[in-house]
């Protein structure tokens, strides 16, 4: 009887444990939510709950800020640097699966030494570069930013998956009379879906999550990204609390929708290569 209870028991531990960690994590984005709808007469008080819900301050944060504007930018910045890094990333990387051409080592070396760059430690160079090309405070200029820091990723992800598609079933297909490149849109990329989709929502929510470069290259405030827009809600003397968590609540919600929707499809994407 002991011994049938102790495989019940270590059960219960572990879900137990599971319910406390998914609490611990969960516990901030309640605060998020308690403070969104909380009255501003009422941010300082000592209760976890509001007294009152102002369901009007998500109203309120999109008729009196920018966010509206910003949303639509970083929406525009986000979706524009996805498909550029795809467009770009696809090609390179079938072609280093596929074609073993002399220097393919060192080029694959040096796409991984450019995601070592941080794009903070880059931004006077780009201001500098951006600016001579007149293109400072400009959301292609973003695009592009973005784009860049992300196609290291893209061209190891894609470029892992594509070789673990066998060679064999583009050789069918061309035998057939499909030209190489009929072959990659027709078999290939189909096979390696998951590949792309790891790499799309990876680069979008860097896209959406950056900071650091839409502060720096953009200077009008309802051309900022939605992350400096509600940086901007912390003024140095009374900080506008229920405003920015109301904002940021609104940020989080498309990425976790698109990000649960798409999940097997990541993780899939995320183990290709690691098995020959």
């Amino acid at each position: 009887m002991t011994l049938l209870r102790l495989p019940v028991v270590k059960k219960s531990l572990i879900t137990a444990l599971a319910w406390l960690l998914a609490a611990f994590f969960l516990a901030p984005y309640l605060e998020m939510v308690l403070t969104a709808v909380r009255p501003a007469n009422e941010l300082r008080d000592n209760s976890y709950l509001p007294h009152h819900f102002a369901w009007n301050n998500f109203l309120d944060v999109w008729s009196q800020t920018t966010i509206g504007q910003n949303l639509q930018v970083s929406l525009l910045v986000a979706v524009g640097a996805t498909l550029l890094t795809l467009l770009v990333a696809l090609p390179a990387a079938y072609y280093t699966a596929r074609i073993r051409f002399r220097g393919r080592k060192v080029f694959l070396l040096l796409v991984l030494v450019t995601q070592m760059f941080q794009p903070t430690a880059l931004q006077v160079g780009l201001a500098r570069e951006f600016t001579s090309l007149g293109m400072m405070d400009s959301d292609l200029t973003l695009i592009v930013a973005n784009a860049a820091f992300n196609l290291a990723f893209a061209v190891w992800i894609l470029s892992a998956y594509i070789s673990s598609i066998p060679a064999e079933l583009e050789e069918a297909a061309m035998i057939d009379g499909t030209s190489r490149v009929g072959a990659l849109l027709k078999v290939t990329l189909p096979l390696a879906l998951p590949g792309v989709v790891t790499c799309v929502i990876f680069t979008f929510i860097t896209a959406w999550n950056e900071f650091v470069m839409g502060l720096i290259l953009i200077n009008t405030p309802s051309r900022q990204p939605l992350t400096v827009g509600i940086d901007s809600m912390i003024g140095a003397y009374h900080p506008q609390w229920n405003y920015m968590f109301a904002a940021s609540l609104v940020a989080i919600i498309p990425v976790v929708v698109l990000f649960a929707s798409i999940e097997r499809h990541v993780v899939s994407g995320l183990t290709a290569g690691s098995v020959k």
